[in-house]
């Protein structure tokens, strides 16, 4: 496959994703790292411009997993507008700013706004389409993973508890 069939539209859009992650360098992408307190979490988030939107990967090590038998493991995941994971010691990632919203919609309609990780032992893969926004929307802008899930109501930021992970999305090329 060519490089100039990455926009190509397919009869099968999962398939097409699917070969663009495997075989194309990400147009962006964030190396995450955790903050003091909640383990070793790492991982990197590619973005892909491909049909109009972006396809977003993420795979995360390291999150924290739940004591009780039932525990959730599901953790809020979204584009923050700043452009920094510094912080204080009460708050690592203060430079992330708030959710990427320029629209100034409500949530969880923000542009920043991401299906949340699910975590299987303290992993998590996902990867999804969106046409929220572009990679060079992002690009400087941070990815962060929250301790808690996104409720998708409580506004501004879904109630979905401290950061516990971040990374600076930046441009490949």
């Amino acid at each position: 496959m060519s490089h100039s069939n990455v926009n190509k539209a397919y009869e099968n859009p999962g398939l097409h994703y699917l070969e663009t992650a495997l075989h194309y360098m990400p147009a962006a992408y964030a190396e995450l790292t955790g903050n003091p307190g909640n383990g070793e979490i790492s991982g990197m988030v590619r973005f892909y411009a491909v049909n109009g939107g972006v396809l977003v990967n993420a795979e995360i090590y390291g999150l924290p997993i739940s004591a009780e038998s039932c525990g959730p493991d599901i953790f809020g995941f979204h584009i923050h507008e700043g452009n920094s994971c510094t912080g204080t010691a009460s708050d690592p990632y203060a430079d992330a700013g708030g959710h990427y919203n320029p629209s100034n919609c409500p949530h969880p309609a923000h542009m920043g706004d991401m299906p949340p990780l699910f975590g299987n032992n303290g992993n998590a893969w996902m990867m999804y389409f969106t046409d929220r926004f572009t990679v060079p929307d992002l690009t400087g802008k941070t990815v962060i993973i929250h301790s808690k899930p996104d409720d998708f109501t409580t506004q501004p930021s879904g109630n979905s508890g401290s950061k516990i992970a971040c990374g600076t999305i930046r441009s490949v090329t």
